[in-house]
Order: C-alpha cells, then structure tokens, then sequence
C-alpha cells in the first residue's frame, strides 16, 4: 500500500520532488525542469504545481527552503529535504504500488526511477515486489471473475477486461526484468 498525505493522493509528484531533492538541494525551476526532463512522460506538472507542492512540503517539513540573493536577478529559494522528508520518501520508495494501469504507470515508474538511481539490487527488489503484487491483483480477479453469474455479462466483461490489462502489464514488467538485467551486465540499449 502506499503511503498517503493528508493533503494529497499517492500519485503525487510529491515523491518525485523529495526523491530529487533527497539526491542534493534545488531551486524550484530546476526541480521541474528535473521533472520534465527526466520523467516528462511521468509527471505532466507545471512549474506553479511544483512550487505549490514545495510550499506544502515546507508547512508539513519535509523540506526547508532559503533564500538566495542574486546579482541583478530576484532572490531565488533553494530547497532541502529534512530528515522527516527523507524518512517519508524512504518509506514510499519501499512500499508496493496498486495493480491499477495509472499506478503502475505513474507510481511504480517513479519508485523504479529512484530505485535505480541509488542500487540496481533496490530496482530489483522494487520490481520484484511489483509483479507479486501484479499476479494477486489477477488472481483475485480471476476468482471475481469465477463468481459472477452468467447473468452479469457486463460485469463479467468488466473484469475480464482488467485481467487482461493485468496480464499486459505483467508482460511489460517482465521487460523492465529484462531491461534493468542489460543494464547491470553493462549491456545498455
């Protein structure tokens, strides 16, 4: 399960942003520039979403933000994680997301993202955990499945029809086993 905010969903960027900040201080700008340039296909945020989101990390303090003063520019702040913001991504980084399409797109991406960039083992581990957590989403909707009656054909197309997204993504996550495998050989694509 993953970890929820009072104030937002689980799919919020705001793991990305402590992740990125949990690897060094930023400056807003660059933490959105980070997003689109690394997870763009992720994370569709604006940069005023981003700043949004560093203000409440801020209130919660999971960051702290200074002040810099700049020749002929405006002050610009630069953010930190603190120790509770780095906890909190810890925490994130190693729980299972859904077996939703949206999860494992947005959310699993995420994690694998940051997973990689501090252990291929921890990637490993990560994806592991989500084709575990993939293959009881469809075994459990293959028992909802078995249990529909007949008469609830649309019910029954339903979920099949979440089986089989199920079983695409197990596919596809069998090629992030395959692709994260390359990497550590050193057989990069």
């Amino acid at each position: 399960m993953a970890v929820k905010s009072a104030y937002v969903g689980p799919l919020s960027p705001e793991f990305a942003l402590l992740g990125f900040l949990s690897q060094g201080k930023a400056h807003g700008y660059e933490l959105h520039q980070r997003l689109v340039q690394e997870l763009g296909q992720i994370w569709h945020v604006s940069l005023s979403q981003v700043y949004n989101i560093l203000n409440r990390l801020e209130e919660k303090g999971y960051i702290t933000g200074e002040t810099q003063e700049q020749d002929k520019l405006p002050p610009r702040r630069t953010f930190r994680v603190t120790e509770s913001g780095k906890e909190r991504f810890e925490s994130w980084l190693h729980a299972a997301s859904g077996v939703s399409v949206k999860a494992i797109r947005v959310e699993f991406l995420t994690r694998l993202y940051f997973a990689r960039s501090i252990s291929p083992r921890l990637a490993q581990e990560i994806l592991e955990k989500q084709i575990e957590e993939t293959k009881k989403g469809i075994d459990h909707l293959m028992r909802v499945h078995q249990g529909l009656q007949s008469k609830s054909e649309f019910n029954r197309l339903a979920v099949d029809f979440r089986i089989r997204q199920l079983s695409s993504i197990l596919n596809w996550l069998d090629d992030c086993a395959r692709f994260l495998e390359s990497e550590s050989s050193g057989d990069k694509r």
